[in-house]
């Protein structure tokens, strides 16, 4: 007999950061929130998934997953997964179709792929498929406010921790300043290091371009996201215009958004979050969306899930690894190891959450 969902649990913590991070329109951040996601079915296998924030309507997401998602799934088939996406998406489309309703979506899904992996005895990268379980992965720092000095300190400390990639912030009110602390980066760190900026929507397009040409002689990886995601044809004239390329997504929801960036030609490396798109349901069709348009897929967040999907991806590119604290609750840690990180062989996501630490920090 299939297994039924018997239980739906949720949790809603704040993780606080151990200094306080800073990029250009979030300002400064001093915790995240988690809201996690335990699936039981009716033969006592349970699944977890979670979502973030960063610090803002995690109450909302964790509201939307205890009320409403849970009275939607109880009693319905586990391993139906995409029968259960669609269910639940348009059950909840009206007042839903973005924000915290697809966070909410999001660690469901991820729950229920990582319940199917763990019943299937396999790591979850292999019951996706399966194609390289060593994903190139970059350091991602909120390090905008920080000197060039300090961010050369912060850079040659995740060298020692084995990245062989780097992610800054820009977006800084006065470009120079940018373009002075990139030259520094590309100084210290030689050519032909994988270095990437993220702007966190910082620019007008016009601002962008101008930007994205200061830093081009910098040769940076990406831009990542030069304005804001609602401005489509924005992305694109940096990418024409500013001749650099362009990571962007993870501000999108839908696999439709996704369409519809990369039918106008508006992005290089699509950048969905699992945790805000919909989930993995969601996120390995972004994935193969882009195979399909020739293009590589990168990731935002939540690397403990998304090393598997990207491990099951011919067309990834890098991993990001994420400092939000996350690795103090959970038993095992993102390997990393020469610049890439390993995909585990433990069967589903291949860690289980410090749940007694996470009580302390509950909301």
């Amino acid at each position: 007999m299939t297994a039924k969902i018997e239980r739906l649990e949720t949790g809603f913590y704040l993780i606080p950061l151990e200094t306080v991070l800073t990029d250009s329109m979030h300002g400064e951040m001093r915790g995240f929130e988690i809201v996690t996601a335990r699936v039981t079915d009716s033969d006592g296998a349970v699944g977890t998934g979670y979502t973030f924030t960063v610090g803002r309507n995690g109450g909302a997401v964790n509201d939307i997953l205890s009320r409403e998602i849970s009275e939607l799934v109880i009693g319905k088939e586990a391993s139906r997964i995409e029968w259960l996406w669609n269910h639940v998406w348009w059950q909840m489309h009206y007042g839903g179709r973005g924000g915290p309703t697809v966070l909410a979506m999001s660690a469901f899904d991820i729950a229920l792929w990582d319940l199917a992996a763990r019943k299937a005895g396999q790591p979850l990268w292999r019951h996706l498929g399966g194609y390289d379980p060593e994903v190139p992965c970059y350091a991602g720092g909120i390090d905008l406010m920080l000197s060039a000095d300090e961010l050369i300190a912060q850079t040659d400390d995740n060298l020692t921790k084995g990245f062989r990639a780097i992610k800054m912030k820009v977006g800084r009110d006065v470009l120079a300043e940018d373009v002075e602390k990139v030259a520094a980066m590309r100084e210290h760190l030689g050519d032909g290091f994988p270095l990437m900026l993220d702007a966190n929507m910082k620019y007008t397009a016009d601002q962008a371009v101008r930007a994205a040409r200061a830093f081009a002689p910098y040769d940076p990886t990406w831009l990542e996201e030069p304005v804001t995601p609602e401005d489509i044809p924005g992305h694109g004239r940096v990418i024409r215009e500013g001749g650099v390329p362009v990571a962007a997504g993870e501000n999108l929801r839908t696999l439709q958004d996704f369409k519809n960036y990369i039918a106008s030609g508006c992005v290089t490396f699509p950048e969905p979050d699992v945790t805000n798109c919909g989930g993995i349901t969601s996120f390995m069709k972004i994935a193969r969306l882009a195979e399909a348009h020739c293009l590589p897929v990168t990731s935002h967040g939540a690397h403990d899930i998304t090393v598997h999907l990207l491990a099951a991806c011919s067309n990834m590119s890098y991993l990001e690894a994420h400092g939000f604290g996350l690795d103090r609750y959970i038993d095992h840690p993102l390997q990393i190891v020469e610049g890439k990180a390993v995909a585990p062989e433990r069967p589903g996501t291949g860690f289980e959450f410090d749940w007694k630490g996470l009580e302390d920090l509950k909301c």
